[in-house]
Formats: C-alpha cells, structure tokens, sequence
C-alpha cells in the first residue's frame, strides 16, 4: 500500500484518509462491495442525493480504518485478475463453423409445429446447408451482374 488515504471520495474525488470520518448513503443499493459509495462530506453526499434522485436517504457517518487495519483487512482479501484474450489476426466477422440460425427459435418452430426436440448436432448441418445455398445463390446473382443477393437468386 503505497497510498497515504484510504479511498477518494466518489463526488469531488478528494482523499479520504486514514482514520478519519466519512459518509456513506444509507441507500442499500448505494452500498456495492466493488464499487462503494463513500463521501468526504454531507456536502458531497447531498451531491450524490440529488443526482441519484433519493426521495428519503440519510448520510451515514463512519469512521475509515487505520492504515495498518486497511492492509491487514487487504491481505485477506482475494486478488482479482483480469485476464484480457489476446488479438486474433484472423478476422473474428467470418467463421466458417459459426451457427447462422438463431438457435432458440429453431427449437420453438420444430417443437411447435412437429412436436419434435432438435438435438444439437443438426445446428452445424443446417448451418452448412445454409452456406451452401447463399453461395449458389451469390454465384446466380453474379451471373446476372448484380451485387446484392435476392429472394429469387434461391
């Protein structure tokens, strides 16, 4: 911990120190342990009180940690790590094993009008199917000279 303040306020992001009082909003929905609610004064509070439109809401005083409680209090606390997935050169718009069809609603179509459950393994199939068509359909259309795929091309 290489910081001489506790947290900043969420207002006027002025540092709210160590062993020090501080106001929280006794909204329970104000309170979120990843992303807590803290005001270095009533004033910041109130701030807070008009923009979040708060029809009854108080501002609870409390009293920030020591130094040496907030570190001991962080030691046991888990770490977070943030794992970002790194960039394909590929291009992500184009995959060629992606589903086309909007999975959901073709379940509901077969079971209400068959009465039938759809097993995954026909998504691929009809998806192949599907590409298939659009490419015979492009070549048609390409044929005619034209550069937008139409209902009559299939």
């Amino acid at each position: 911990m290489d910081q001489n303040f506790w947290r900043k306020c969420i207002v006027c992001k002025n540092q709210i120190k160590y062993s020090t009082k501080y106001y929280k909003c006794s909204v329970s929905s104000c309170d979120k342990k990843r992303a807590p609610a803290q005001f270095c004064s009533v004033s910041c509070w109130d701030i807070h009180r008009s923009i979040m439109n708060h029809k009854s809401a108080g501002a609870d005083e409390y009293h920030s940690p020591s130094k040496e409680e907030w570190v001991r209090e962080q030691a046991n606390v888990p770490k977070v790590r943030i794992i970002k997935a790194e960039k394909s050169s590929v291009s992500p718009s184009v995959s060629h094993d992606e589903i086309l069809v909007v999975v959901s609603k073709l379940k509901a179509f077969v079971k209400e009008t068959t009465g039938l459950n759809t097993s995954n393994d026909v998504l691929p199939q009809l998806s192949d199917i599907l590409r298939e068509a659009c490419l015979l359909a492009a070549q048609k259309a390409k044929r005619e000279g034209r550069k937008t795929l139409m209902r009559k091309d299939f």
